[in-house]
């Protein structure tokens, strides 16, 4: 489904591995004009066209050694799809206006809301290409199946909108808004959340976001996609796999959320904690996380 927190997912895979001090380069394929899909991606030399006034990295460039992160991978053109493929299999890219190839070194996570299989059948998306891209997949669940995470996302997500807004503090949201946002619906899932609490934070007063803050109203169920996991993730030594006769076989089944970003999450608390001689205090910020957030993630995970 749209709007479940797929890049939030991103996030945590990249932080979770070894390119976690390296860039984190997220961009939506479906809002770059076709025209300039080719200079954003593999970027471009001064005076190659007009406009451009100087050089350009482009995306690759801007990853280099980190993480790539393409939401909405199905929305490129099948002509961008090919020169994408190219690019991840020859680990080279050409910038619009340069005479020879840089190589290139940053992991690959895609994600889409639509089905990339049927896609693949119709014609609308390169087999290779996603045989390419989907190496290791993960579904993200929407949020009404996992209403657990709303104390930290909403936690995560009143951090990170209290430093728009230029907030010296992040506002603190009350246990009975916290139970009123358990039995919502959410149709527009994560998306659907940080709106509701970016108002929430404009009416509140007191720095402290109430019942009467949020403003629910009933919405309708949204429609259940099915098909594809809705991210995946390339290292760049991925070799996709063979399948005969070029048909397109079963997917596998997508492991759950949980289980394949637990173990990044413990891995990288556990190292926190290490590392401060488990001063739960000085690893919370070291996590970028409040303490309450880091005891909270310690009993889900069972670290003691």
């Amino acid at each position: 489904e749209s709007g479940t927190g797929k890049e939030l997912v991103a996030r945590i895979i990249h932080l979770g591995g070894p390119r976690a001090e390296a860039p984190f380069v997220p961009v939506n394929c479906g809002a770059i004009p076709g025209e300039l899909l080719e200079s954003e991606f593999f970027g471009h030399r001064k005076g190659a066209f007009t406009g451009a006034t100087q050089d350009s990295p482009g995306l690759f460039g801007a990853a280099q050694g980190g993480t790539l992160f393409l939401d909405e991978v199905a929305e490129l053109p099948l002509t961008m799809q090919v020169k994408l493929l190219r690019a991840l299999q020859e680990k080279r890219v050409r910038p619009v206006g340069a005479p020879q190839e840089l190589p290139i070194d940053c992991r690959i996570l895609s994600a889409s809301h639509r089905d990339l299989g049927a896609l693949v059948a119709s014609g609308a998306f390169r087999q290779d290409l996603y045989y390419r891209i989907h190496v290791i997949a993960v579904q993200v669940p929407p949020l009404r199946e996992r209403r657990e995470d709303l104390p930290l996302l909403t936690e995560h997500l009143l951090t990170r909108i209290a430093g728009e807004y230029g907030l010296p503090v992040a506002p603190c949201i009350t246990e009975a808004a916290l139970a009123c946002l358990a039995h919502h619906p959410f149709p527009g899932n994560v998306r659907e959340l940080e709106n509701l609490l970016e108002r929430a934070v404009a009416l509140s007063e007191g720095g402290r976001i109430d019942v009467a803050d949020l403003e629910l109203d009933a919405a309708p169920a949204p429609e259940v996609a099915t098909g594809d996991p809705d991210l995946t993730v390339t290292e760049p030594g991925d070799r996709p796999p063979p399948w005969p006769g070029g048909s397109l076989p079963r997917t596998p089944d997508a492991a759950p959320l949980d289980a394949a970003l637990g173990a990044l999450e413990r891995q990288r608390i556990l190292a926190a904690l290490e590392q401060t001689r488990w001063n739960r205090t000085a690893a919370a910020r070291l996590l970028g996380l409040t303490l309450r957030a880091l005891r909270y993630r310690l009993e889900k995970l069972g670290i003691e």
